[in-house]
């Protein structure tokens, strides 16, 4: 059972490297952050999370430098993005952030992508936002070229680039693994065309709707022309709770990621110690 941890990390909360060290002593499989490059201070898109936007998303550390410090400081620990605002970004500068980290990691880095929810933001980086996930697939699919055979090219909607070198090339091959969040309808052909697994948020799914979405997951593949043997399932935000975990293991998930507050060090280490001795 692969028991992970994710945190929103600001200039406020325990460092980076104090907490990998941590928690990859007390015994935790993985460490993934968020992203949030800006958050404008005129906003009408609901928090999704309900009530008022937390003070830390405002403060939120850069996600690829943030895991290359817990890359270096680490041996065993997984480090990953969740979830990395994909149409945010340029595709070509993240595919090199991405391949330097795993390089850095030794083949360690997960990459978790989404869409974004909040539309001030994204409209800053001049996103697409009705379009968002289409042109996340864009992203990808030419993150992917770069990751490949060289010279690459990518001709699509919203990345286009001519033949061009682009090293390094990750260690994982073809390329880290990219977990794709949501729940939503698409999001079985989504995985099937260009994802390794499946993000889903702990607060929106039940460990029987979670095996539903498996199965439309492994179908979608299927028919996509996959074999859905390694593909996983990561629950993202799951309450620290065993019996919780158990459940969704049950039910299929591989890794269960569980939220830590952002706090600072003498707290974040407490609550470490206490998770680890109920949940590992």
């Amino acid at each position: 059972m692969k028991i992970g941890l994710t945190i929103f990390l600001t200039d406020e909360t325990i460092d980076i490297v104090t907490l990998a060290r941590k928690a990859e002593a007390l015994g935790f499989e993985s460490l993934f952050v968020p992203e949030h490059p800006i958050i404008p201070v005129e906003m009408s898109t609901p928090f999704s999370g309900g009530g008022p936007l937390p003070e830390w998303y405002k403060r939120t550390l850069d996600p690829f430098c943030t895991l290359a410090a817990a890359a270096a400081a680490t041996e065993r620990l997984r480090v990953g993005t969740a979830i990395c605002l994909v149409p945010e970004r340029n595709a070509l500068i993240t595919a090199k952030e991405v391949a330097t980290v795993d390089r850095i990691s030794k083949g360690r880095f997960e990459f978790g992508v989404g869409a974004g929810w909040l539309r001030e933001e994204s409209e800053v980086f001049g996103v697409d936002f009705p379009r968002r996930w289409t042109q996340t697939r864009d992203h990808v699919l030419a993150m992917k070229a770069c990751w490949g055979p060289h010279p690459c090219e990518h001709h699509g909607r919203y990345v286009d680039f001519p033949k061009l070198w682009c090293h390094p090339k990750p260690i994982q091959q073809p390329h880290p693994p990219i977990l794709i969040a949501g729940e939503g309808e698409r999001l079985p052909q989504r995985i099937a065309e260009y994802g390794d697994g499946w993000l889903p948020r702990g607060r929106n799914i039940t460990p029987q709707s979670l095996e539903a979405g498996r199965t439309r997951i492994e179908q979608a593949m299927r028919e996509q022309g996959r074999e859905p043997g390694g593909f996983t399932i990561n629950v993202f935000g799951a309450p620290p709770e065993r019996e919780s975990n158990r459940q969704f293991f049950a039910a299929g998930a591989h890794r269960i990621i569980h939220m830590l507050p952002s706090e600072d060090e003498p707290k974040t280490v407490a609550r470490l110690e206490q998770w680890a001795a109920e949940l590992l």
